[in-house]
């Protein structure tokens, strides 16, 4: 049995989400990787939300920085993509799906101190 953990974020909109990490899988296309979460906002119902992180994004980011990104690194861009998506859309559509875009992953990891 897999216990999830529940998390909070209050987005600025005004909605209180809870959301969980369901976990990662490769895109159906296979350019990039997804990971899913189950997000609410009135804890009743939950809607699922897929961020996808193209393979050609980070390894743009790899090239540029010398490196690889760590898994760690790579999740926590992702989940700031998804409270961007809490704090800029309404909830018109039963699911979300996303995509994280190399200057949003520049800019996010940057302002978490990754370099």
């Amino acid at each position: 049995m897999t216990i999830r953990r529940l998390k909070t974020y209050a987005g600025s909109q005004g909605y209180v989400y809870q959301y969980y990490f369901v976990g990662q899988r490769p895109s159906a296309s296979g350019d990039a990787e997804d990971y899913v979460f189950d997000a609410s906002s009135d804890r009743k119902t939950t809607f699922p939300v897929t961020v996808s992180l193209p393979k050609s994004v980070v390894s743009g980011w790899n090239q540029k920085h010398g490196r690889a990104l760590t898994s760690a690194e790579q999740y926590a861009a992702v989940k700031m993509r998804l409270f961007r998506a809490f704090d800029e859309t309404d909830l018109t559509r039963p699911e979300w799906s996303l995509r994280l875009e190399a200057g949003f992953l520049e800019e996010s990891l940057q302002s978490l101190g990754v370099e």
